[in-house]
């Protein structure tokens, strides 16, 4: 970031997604344009839309006890894998407890748009069935938003500052920016920063579908999540976690971290437009990522890549490439742009933290990511877009866009830690 202020560096990243389990599996199976969504057993035949984007059932954490595992909902051992293999990368493993930094100096930011909510949708079931009695004492636990923060930070000796955002589809990027101004202005040396959702449910399914948000593909999964395409007819439910390990530069080479990219600039802003549908304007789109390149004082021809939100649906995917030839202006005609979300669905409260790690080894690799199924670029979405194949390219900066419902956007911006 810009000026005087302590400059923010990544040292670890981790994560669980619809493609793998760990930040290099993921990334692999992205190039090799493997699809994480599938069809969903069991649903009602009733249900409009019958395909996810789940994680892998064997999760391996090793902060967690088989017990604790089954105790806890979905979301919270999601964050807890990712957030583990984020420390471990950073040579912090065992977090805290290791001797790794001071436990008062590190702290936690791990949003999620919706929590707990299989586990409160499940205990509404118990209730109805059994009455009172019927119900877990772990219910409100399990369900709360802020969990999956509060139970890394217990498992991780995290003392520092504790925060959960929720800010639907922004969740993760808004995490990682915000914990970046805490470190920034010095109430923290490191945080512990993403989000993580675990939202596949016959009911979230549903609501999903009434608001005509889902594809309906149901016969083909893996060509169901189409970003920019013309035939993409909604976004295809996903789950995951996206964690990373933010530190002052100074705290990082004062312990001799291995810096994998510097956060060079943060955006957030508001539509104050409508709950779930974009700007036509896309004038919040447009600001944020303008906030982005200023606070990082680049000028758009600077940036070599974008990791756009487009979540496959007709109006998102339209408004986000509007707003990008807006922002780049003359020079996007040089700008490579890709959404992963091609291949692992909508992860929601997730989809930034876990964008962001791929913007970032898109930078070390010196690799463009593709789009999956982008087979007729629409022309409304023109753009020099990575289709089916990744890319190598010289890439000097990302920004990783997400936006999400209530009208809310985020902007991150990732250089080489050198920069």
């Amino acid at each position: 970031m810009s000026g005087s202020r302590r400059r923010i560096v990544v040292t670890g990243v981790g994560c669980a997604t619809p493609l793998g389990l760990g930040a290099a599996a993921s990334w692999n199976a992205l190039l090799e344009g493997r699809s994480g969504v599938r069809a969903v057993e069991g649903l009602d035949e009733r249900q409009p839309s019958k395909i996810a984007a789940p994680a892998p059932d064997d999760l391996e954490v090793t902060a967690l006890s088989p017990k604790e595992q089954r105790r806890y909902d979905r979301v919270i051992v999601l964050a807890l894998a990712a957030a583990g293999e984020a420390l471990a990368d950073a040579g912090l493993e065992g977090g805290s407890k290791s001797g790794g930094f001071d436990a008062d100096r590190g702290g936690i930011a791990i949003g999620s748009g919706i929590g707990g909510i299989n586990s409160l949708l499940d205990g509404h079931e118990s209730f109805l069935a059994g009455g009172p009695r019927r119900v877990t004492p772990f219910l409100v636990p399990m369900a709360l938003s802020n969990m999956p923060a509060g139970v890394a930070a217990i498992h991780y000796g995290l003392r520092g500052p504790n925060l959960c955002h929720v800010t639907a589809c922004a969740t993760g990027a808004h995490a990682t920016g915000e914990a970046a101004r805490i470190i920034e202005r010095g109430d923290a040396d490191l945080m512990v920063v993403g989000g993580a959702e675990s939202p596949i449910h016959p009911m979230v399914l549903a609501g999903f579908a009434r608001m005509q948000a889902l594809s309906l593909r149901n016969d083909d999964p893996e060509q169901a999540s189409r970003p920019f395409d013309t035939g993409r007819d909604g976004f295809v439910l996903g789950e995951g976690a996206g964690v990373l390990v933010l530190e002052s530069e100074e705290h990082a080479r004062a312990r001799g971290a291995r810096i994998r990219a510097r956060l060079a600039g943060y955006g957030a802003s508001g539509d104050a437009a409508h709950m779930a549908a974009p700007d036509e304007s896309g004038r919040g789109a447009i600001q944020c990522m303008r906030q982005a390149l200023a606070d990082a004082d680049l000028a758009p021809s600077d940036v070599d890549y974008v990791n756009a939100h487009a979540t496959s649906t007709p109006a998102g995917d339209r408004v986000e490439a509007a707003a990008l030839r807006s922002v780049f202006g003359e020079t996007v005609d040089s700008l490579a742009v890709s959404s992963t979300k091609g291949a692992t669905g909508h992860l929601m409260g997730a989809a930034g933290a876990v964008e962001a790690i791929f913007s970032i080894l898109a930078l070390e690799e010196q690799l463009l990511p593709p789009t999956r199924n982008l087979d007729d670029p629409d022309p409304e979405c023109a753009l020099d877009h990575v289709a089916h194949k990744p890319r190598p390219a010289r890439i000097r900066a990302v920004l990783s866009n997400s936006f999400g419902f209530g009208g809310v956007n985020a902007a991150l911006l990732f250089a080489h830690g050198d920069q």
